[in-house]
């Protein structure tokens, strides 16, 4: 069989966009090459953000695509997908076959699987910690594909690269955040860890509005959200959801005003810039659904959700950010899941991901999943420390969730729906 190899470069400039496209497709809009193409050029991973973009790529040899400039690890794994014939063509002909979105990080900041208590052990022993890899979306609890390949031996390749760039580096670790169930065991077979956290989203059940989903409810939560939305009412804002070329640069400029906010009122720093708003009005429009709040002074509050279609052919949004300029009570909830919900209703959403915690989206409808992360640690005693504390926490979170399905917020068969 033939050889692939295997190099990592420091920027997707370097990679050419349908090429790495090809590999991330089904994995959506998160995983393509403008989106993290476009942190990249707006700065907000890269020099001077603890995101050093460091990305693997797995190429056969033997294809059309022109390999660009990068470091070569000067390893070589068994690819599995080409027919073994040695036609003699070097590294300038290869054919990308596998990608890895990955970073060298030197903090563990807008992770959402949290690693602070493994990076205090590290350093109260006189270790260090940072910097670690990390194979991600930046800024982005969403699950999804990590290990991008042509086909499965390619991606159980790519477990083992990763594995072995960081055995080989000297750092301290590699994570891998939100893989699905299917890559975070060929993660396992190769080295990991695996580590069992908790997310909540909302699936439609086929209602025709958002009445219709209210009266899938139980009688209080039902109640409590009419009296949360009717607060909203009272104030005098009006919501209304802005969907692709809607989405006016005017816009862009009030959402990153109130995103800026929301960071300084936690008196945080934000991880995004305006340009990267722009970035994704001009070049993801498609993608984009803002839900915005307006009263007679104007604007007052918005929030941002990405659209996509996934591989089996359903569509999702996905709920990343909400800011407010003026402070409206449940305004929060009428921006980040109301509005969004009966959007979503309407132009026939199978998923809503609210994204990283909160218990509180149960009694808003959202329900909760188990999401996966795969962690790989040098230090053979921190390795078995941390397995055993994983151990732990994965009990802890199973019967986390079976308790949170037993207070399911939609009505019991036979109730009523009144």
């Amino acid at each position: 069989m033939r050889q692939a190899r295997l190099q990592v470069v420091e920027s997707l400039g370097e990679v050419d966009a349908a090429a790495w496209d090809a590999l991330a497709r089904p994995a959506g809009v998160l995983l393509g090459h403008r989106f993290l193409r476009a942190l990249e050029t707006t700065g907000c991973v890269g020099d001077g953000t603890g995101w050093a973009p460091r990305h693997l790529l797995l190429w056969d040899e033997g294809g059309g695509v022109t390999r660009r400039s990068g470091t070569d690890t000067g390893s070589d794994v068994d690819a599995g997908d080409s027919d073994g014939r040695d036609d003699g063509h070097d590294g300038a002909s290869a054919r990308l076959i596998g990608a890895a979105p990955l970073y060298l990080k030197s903090h563990s900041y807008g992770e959402y699987v949290f690693d602070w208590a493994w990076a205090d052990a590290y350093e109260r022993h006189g270790l260090r910690y940072y910097p670690k890899w990390l194979c991600a979306v930046p800024f982005t609890p969403v699950g999804g594909a990590r290990l991008l390949a042509a086909g499965g031996e390619a991606r159980a390749a790519l477990a083992q690269a990763l594995v072995a760039l960081a055995g080989e580096s000297g750092l301290s670790s590699l994570h891998v955040l939100f893989p699905p169930e299917a890559e975070a065991r060929l993660l396992a077979d190769a080295g990991c860890m695996l580590r069992t956290g908790t997310q909540f989203h909302w699936r439609n059940a086929g209602w025709r509005d958002f009445d219709g989903f209210l009266a899938g409810l139980s009688q209080p939560k039902r109640k409590k959200i009419r009296a949360e939305r009717r607060k909203v009412r009272e104030a005098g804002a009006a919501v209304r959801v802005l969907a692709g070329a809607d989405i006016r640069p005017e816009h862009w400029r009030f959402f990153h005003a109130c995103y800026r906010n929301t960071y300084s009122e936690h008196l945080s720093t934000p991880y995004l810039n305006l340009a990267f708003f722009e970035t994704l009005g001009a070049q993801l429009a498609e993608h984009c659904v803002m839900a915005l709040a307006e009263d007679a002074e104007g604007p007052m509050a918005a929030s941002l959700l990405l659209r996509d279609r996934t591989a089996d052919g359903g569509h999702r949004l996905y709920g990343r950010y909400w800011g407010a300029l003026r402070t409206v009570p449940c305004l929060h909830f009428e921006l980040a899941y109301y509005a969004p919900i009966e959007w979503a209703i309407a132009h026939g959403v199978d998923v809503i991901e609210g994204g990283a915690q909160g218990e509180h989206k149960l009694a808003r409808g959202f329900l909760p999943v188990a999401t996966r992360s795969a962690h790989w640690l040098a230090h053979p005693a921190f390795a078995d420390a941390v397995q055993d504390f994983l151990r732990r926490e994965a009990a802890g979170v199973d019967t986390y969730l079976d308790e949170l399905s037993e207070h399911t917020p939609f009505r019991r068969a036979g109730s009523s729906a009144s």
